[in-house]
């Protein structure tokens, strides 16, 4: 008979320990430099003083903007070592590229076919719009989950505004002095999604782009959508119907954007605010699983506004008007 196995004892492995050194190095942290107060303001803080540009108005640099700069430079990034990732691919008679690329292409074919099963022929028009915002506001969103994202900042005194020091480690929020004075750090990246301006901005580009294509698909009979009288002598009854439909379509437009805007900007900045609130109360373990969340509520919210405006898009290719 051949001798029992030993059975391999249980041990801890190295990562282990690892994991438990950082835990131990973030309780003695938060016991050293305790977590500051959390302030909570919706307006993108500036981070340099207002320039006047005329008849612009006055500029200055928020955090948000520099937000979408990076956003804007990471899309730009991703398509350049796509790109080439897809070439060397082809070049070396790959099935597929891996890495980034290979991610990239799996969500795109999905996101195609999913297009492509609701726009039929009009799916190579409506999918560059929706795979653009889908993966803008995918990155904008994850950019909370980026260590000194809404946390490394400049210490401003809470009433003159003015820059005090430079510091590096912090929560957005507010800290008393010695002397009793209260500053607030204003963090020099803020999550873009978080800005109303931004998720305004993305709904009217995508409610406009909608009326571009209703128009190229049905060309000026796309307007007998909004304002129908047509029946309106011949059957007033149900041509005044018509008519107040295309009085309901009008608002339901309108209606889009502020379901756009609110939809994301809510979701991210309560997600923000969670965030906050959790490191600031338990800062060691429970802000990991929020953050964890966060990557699924972000992940969400890009797929919902993109699915959004390809399906309206899709719809408005089609003619409301019944075949002879």
């Amino acid at each position: 008979m051949s001798e029992a196995k030993e059975k391999p004892k249980w041990r801890w492995g190295f990562k282990r320990w690892i994991v438990l050194l950082f835990i131990i190095l973030n309780v003695v942290g938060v016991i050293v430099f305790p977590p500051i107060r959390p302030q909570v303001q919706v307006q993108p803080e500036e981070l340099t003083s207002p320039v006047n540009l005329g008849p612009l108005g006055d500029f200055s640099l928020t955090n948000t903007l520099v937000a979408m700069v990076l956003v804007d430079l990471i899309v730009i990034a991703i398509a350049y070592f796509t790109k080439r990732s897809v070439m060397k691919a082809e070049k070396e008679h790959y099935r597929m590229p891996g890495g980034i690329a290979g991610a990239l292409e799996t969500l795109f074919e999905y996101l195609y076919n999913m297009t492509q099963s609701t726009a039929g022929k009009w799916a190579k028009t409506i999918f560059p719009y929706f795979a653009s915002i889908t993966l803008v506001v995918l990155i904008a969103n994850w950019m909370e989950l980026i260590p000194g994202v809404d946390s490394i900042g400049l210490l401003h005194h809470s009433t003159t505004g003015s820059p005090i020091q430079q510091i590096l480690p912090g929560v957005f929020g507010t800290v008393k002095s010695g002397s009793g004075e209260t500053y607030g750090v204003v963090p020099f990246v803020r999550t873009l999604s978080t800005d109303l301006n931004f998720t305004v901005g993305l709904a009217i580009f995508s409610v406009i782009m909608t009326q571009v294509i209703g128009l190229r698909a049905q060309g000026f009979k796309y307007f007998t959508k909004f304002w129908n009288t047509r029946a309106l002598f011949k059957k007033p009854f149900f041509g005044l119907i018509d008519w107040l439909v295309g009085i309901l379509e009008i608002i339901s437009e309108f209606s889009k954007i502020l379901s756009f805007s609110f939809r994301l900007f809510g979701n991210l900045f309560a997600g923000s605010i969670l965030l906050f609130v959790v490191g600031a109360l338990i800062p060691v373990l429970l802000q990991s699983g929020i953050l964890l969340f966060e990557f699924f509520i972000g992940l969400i919210q890009a797929l919902i506004f993109g699915m959004l405006t390809m399906i309206f898009m899709s719809m408005a290719t089609q003619s409301h008007e019944e075949e002879e």
